[in-house]
């Protein structure tokens, strides 16, 4: 029986599970939605929902807790500014857990974790830097083949 046991270990040292948790919640308030295992997932949520309550206090002490929870400016600003806006009526129950099939490689159970009443253009955040960067090289390199082209033509 696992009576009065509070948390999993998930097979880690207390130093790596809390980077790895520090991590996932910067991933999750940046994307609002992040696809993981089901044990870590049911980890998370109430570590979400006590950094989104935390957020929503938006004094000086808050802020600094966040900070050196989160370590990243970026996930602060966007918590204190964005997300503590939208969940201002909600009292708790900020994140959701759905299942989310088993992993092709071992079989473990994956599930989604996601906030609730989520921006879907957050998931695009790095995409659009990646296309621009993909768009921008491709003429340099077109441009370069062709002038190879005229040389060895001569």
């Amino acid at each position: 029986m696992r009576h009065k046991f509070g948390y999993r270990k998930l097979n880690r040292t207390s130093e790596h599970r809390k980077a790895l948790f520090k991590n996932m919640l910067n991933s999750l308030i940046k994307y609002e939605q992040i696809t993981t295992t089901l044990p870590k997932a049911k980890e998370l949520k109430p570590k979400i929902d006590k950094v989104i309550t935390l957020g929503k206090k938006n004094n000086l002490t808050s802020k600094k807790n966040l900070f050196t929870q989160l370590q990243s400016k970026t996930s602060v600003d966007k918590l204190v500014k964005i997300l503590s806006q939208r969940y201002v009526k909600r009292n708790g129950g900020y994140s959701r857990v759905i299942r989310a099939g088993y992993r092709y490689g071992d079989d473990a159970p994956m599930a989604v974790i996601e906030l609730i009443d989520r921006d879907v253009q957050a998931k695009k955040v790095d995409v659009k830097k990646k296309a621009q960067e993909v768009e921008k090289t491709q003429p340099e390199t077109k441009s370069k083949e062709n002038e190879k082209k005229k040389k060895s033509k001569k």
